[in-house]
């Protein structure tokens, strides 16, 4: 039985441990573009409060935490290492 389950895990591993690395290769490439963009956002956000438009400023600067690294790309983060970590889960019940 167990080897049957193992059978059938197999495709399931390769699967996960491909679907990581490819998350992390995305992660990594967008990881500077995401900072970029942050970085423009946050100057608009203090053209915005020096032209007295506070709202607007406010808004920038939160649309600004989302794309920084703190936001949105660690969010990605953790579902890639989860991802990693059932793959990695289903090679160690493969290799017992």
């Amino acid at each position: 039985m167990r080897f049957i389950l193992k059978i059938l895990a197999a495709p399931f591993a390769l699967v996960f441990t491909v679907l990581a690395f490819f998350c992390t290769f995305v992660l990594a490439a967008s990881e500077k573009v995401f900072g970029f963009v942050s970085g423009l956002v946050l100057i608009g956000s203090v053209i915005l409060f020096i032209q007295g438009e506070t709202l607007g400023g406010v808004l920038f600067l939160v649309i600004a935490f989302v794309v920084s690294p703190y936001g949105l790309p660690a969010l990605a983060m953790k579902l890639s290492e989860g991802i990693a970590n059932i793959g990695g889960s289903l090679r160690d019940f493969l290799a017992s």
